[in-house]
């Protein structure tokens, strides 16, 4: 089926992204203090669940995801997770960051002048902070 033809159904947009930490807790710390994320649930050997404004970041102990109820799933190795924010707080982010003591891996400029700012979570997972008019997708709103 080409991706150019019309369908009855639609996928709408990313809802879950999640990040498999062995260390559940430092990252639970990390996302919610470091980043402000809002956590709505934490089970300190399961799992924690972020509230974002359009979807949620889930993470999980990798050893919980292979028994239970669902399907087993989960990923080895560090990932990648791209947050958005509105063109203008890129640079209160890099203060932000640095205040934070986060070692700044890269501060990448794309065409037209985009930024993004690449770092680590305490697991190892690339965390980048852009805009998403890298992908050519509307700006969000400040905060």
């Amino acid at each position: 089926m080409s991706g150019q033809q019309e369908r009855s159904v639609k996928i709408a947009a990313v809802l879950e992204t999640c990040l498999y930490p062995r260390d559940l807790a430092a990252c639970h710390a990390f996302y919610a203090e470091t980043l402000g994320l809002e956590c709505i649930e934490f089970s300190p050997k399961r799992h924690a669940f972020f509230r974002l404004a359009q979807g949620m970041l889930l993470l999980f102990d990798p050893e919980s995801t292979l028994h239970g109820c669902l399907p087993p799933h989960g990923a080895k190795g560090p990932g990648h997770i791209a947050f958005a924010v509105a063109e203008g707080e890129i640079d209160a982010w890099i203060g932000h960051l640095q205040q934070q003591q986060i070692d700044v891996e890269r501060l990448h400029t794309w065409p037209k002048g985009r930024r993004s700012i690449y770092f680590r979570d305490p697991a190892g997972n690339l965390v980048e902070i852009t805009t998403p008019r890298i992908w050519g997708l509307p700006d969000v709103r400040p905060a």
